[in-house]
């Protein structure tokens, strides 16, 4: 499921109206609905080949009122996030058939790192974090959906 969405705002919309009418050229935004991500780690398929990019989409309600139903998540609640997270990642690496199993498979670390990005991009919008510079308390935002430490 990839897709991007246009969508305007009412200022835009009577923007558009006023181009329409001769005024202003109307301009649109793009949703983002997929952020790619870097694993600290990566997910070490049975072959042993390491991934470590991927892909996660925006979820849907649907996918969080799915796993819900599931005998593993009623059995243990822990689970859910095993199973929300493999509906939204779409790829690993060169992995595209994402399913529990895969996540059950991802070191500790990993999971975590995406559980914290499901978070931000569904609930925040961004996959930017505010930071503080243990040295110096300069306050600055980095992006957590890649590049290594020290990239920029």
């Amino acid at each position: 499921m990839r897709r991007s969405v246009q969508f305007q705002s009412p200022e835009q919309v009577e923007a558009g109206a006023a181009g329409a009418r001769g005024g202003s050229t109307r301009q649109q935004e793009t949703l983002r609905t997929e952020f790619g991500f870097e694993l600290p780690r990566g997910y070490l398929d049975e072959s042993g080949t390491v991934h470590r990019t991927g892909v996660m989409r925006l979820a849907t309600a649907r996918d969080e009122l799915v796993p819900l139903r599931d005998d593993r998540v009623r059995e243990n609640s822990a689970y859910l996030s095993v199973v929300l997270i493999s509906r939204v990642v779409t790829r690993i690496g060169t992995v595209e058939d994402i399913h529990p199993g895969v996540i059950e498979d991802l070191f500790a670390s990993d999971l975590a790192f995406l559980q914290d990005f499901y978070r931000r991009i569904n609930a925040e919008g961004h996959t930017r974090a505010a930071v503080t510079c243990p040295s110096c308390d300069e306050e600055f935002a980095v992006n957590l959906a890649g590049g290594r430490l020290g990239e920029s």
